[in-house]
């Protein structure tokens, strides 16, 4: 596997980015607007109603980790009569995701014609682009390419807080309006009711350049890769919260033991899928799925934001997920009693069970995640309380093994 840029795209490390069938096509020729238009045309100008039929062809879901239908977040907007809003939001947060803001380095441009493609059909003059403090890089590759673009389209740069729930919806449009970069209760979805009241397109980076793909190929070109169900492609970070991350496109229903393969793992390794919200794979399941919300819904995981983080095989998956509950507890918005006290309470717990082997950890365990599910104000609570179920779920030998004080770690049960 080449890789065509080395950029500060990660929290601890740098980040590769390699070439892609699609959306990282045109990296090896730069991110410069000339060098793009080598791969992409301008895109068409297209009124609200061709741009629904288009999205309805392709059924483009959002990439930034829920997954929803991105047409209907543009119809209910549409639908509003009311003026709108756009916001590309390139926080991201997780540490284990980079890969938007991999685009902004290398395919700004793509982005930036998806999101004028979308402004333009809703009748937006400004687009808003949020992006993340903590990459430094990415803010001055985005000016240059905003300063080569011509035309009457606004367009305005916020950076985040730099936490991990800074990319959370909400927390995006408080940072908009001028308020802290934390997520608040909300019982409208943006496209109802969000930057400034309006009902507000807000998704992340590459859903928009999935758009700008998706007008430019037309929708059955675009549905040349990808699966008759799930069309298309998407962007992966492969080990993005370590040394040697990696960001790739592959083409949705690949494989995941050939993506591992590509990016020097063995096919059958325990994964983290979908990031520290995300779900634990162990290597018989790794081995097996695909990549596909059908495929991975079946093994209860998700695509999440794209986010695959294998894990070696001298490592515990009862300790390093009691290690991501503890940073999970630190970056929350302390806002309600779910994440102020619970989040805390629930890494305690499992700081006993993974380092000291405490067996009555595991029932104190359950109870917190039981009494926190379902209460936060946002999903932070929620994202990590699946992440813990998800643990038993998938090791209950390392739990019980934990419990008797003799996880294969033995350096940490030496502590």
């Amino acid at each position: 596997m080449t890789g065509y840029l080395v950029a500060p795209a990660g929290f601890q490390s740098d980040v590769a980015v390699v070439l892609g069938p699609r959306l990282l096509s045109g990296i090896g020729y730069g991110p410069g607007l000339p060098e793009h238009r080598r791969t992409w045309a301008e895109p068409p100008q297209l009124h609200g109603k061709q741009l629904l039929d288009l999205l309805h062809h392709a059924d483009i879901r959002g990439r930034g980790g829920a997954g929803f239908p991105f047409a209907r977040k543009v119809q209910t907007a549409l639908e509003s009569g009311k003026r709108r809003a756009v916001v590309v939001n390139a926080a991201e947060g997780e540490p284990g995701s980079a890969k938007d803001s991999a685009l902004l380095l290398t395919a700004p441009h793509l982005v930036l014609d998806g999101a004028d493609l979308v402004a333009r059909a809703m009748n937006v003059k400004q687009v808003n682009i949020i992006v993340p403090s903590e990459r430094p890089a990415v803010r001055p590759a985005l000016e240059r390419a905003l300063n080569e673009r011509a035309g009457d389209r606004d367009y305005r740069v916020v950076e985040t807080g730099g936490t991990f729930v800074s990319g959370q919806s909400y927390a995006v449009t408080e940072a908009l309006e001028g308020r802290s970069n934390l997520p608040v209760t909300s019982w409208q979805p943006q496209a109802v009711k969000g930057l400034r009241g309006r009902p507000t397109v807000l998704s992340n980076a590459e859903t928009y350049a999935q758009v700008a793909a998706l007008a430019a190929l037309g929708p059955t070109r675009y549905a040349e890769l990808g699966t008759p169900d799930e069309p298309g492609t998407m962007l992966l970070t492969v080990a993005g919260d370590g040394p040697g991350g990696i960001v790739l496109e592959v083409p949705l229903g690949t494989r995941l033991a050939e993506v591992l393969q590509l990016c020097g793992y063995e096919p059958d390794v325990t994964v983290l899928m979908g990031g520290y919200f995300g779900v634990w794979l162990p290597p018989h399941q790794a081995a097996a799925r695909r990549l596909s919300r059908a495929d991975l819904k079946a093994a209860g995981a998700g695509l999440g934001a794209g986010i695959i983080l294998p894990l070696d095989r001298q490592s515990c998956p009862v300790v390093l997920t009691a290690r991501i509950v503890e940073y999970l507890a630190g970056q929350s918005a302390r806002r309600c009693g779910p994440c102020k006290h619970g989040l805390p309470a629930l890494a305690e717990a499992l700081a006993l069970l993974a380092d000291r082997g405490v067996a009555s950890a595991t029932p104190r365990i359950t109870q917190v995640a039981d009494v926190v599910s379902g209460r936060g104000a946002c999903a932070h609570p929620d994202g990590t309380i699946g992440l813990v179920r998800s643990m038993f779920r998938a090791f209950p030998d390392e739990v019980l093994a934990h419990e008797h004080q003799q996880c294969r770690s033995a350096a940490v049960m030496a502590r």
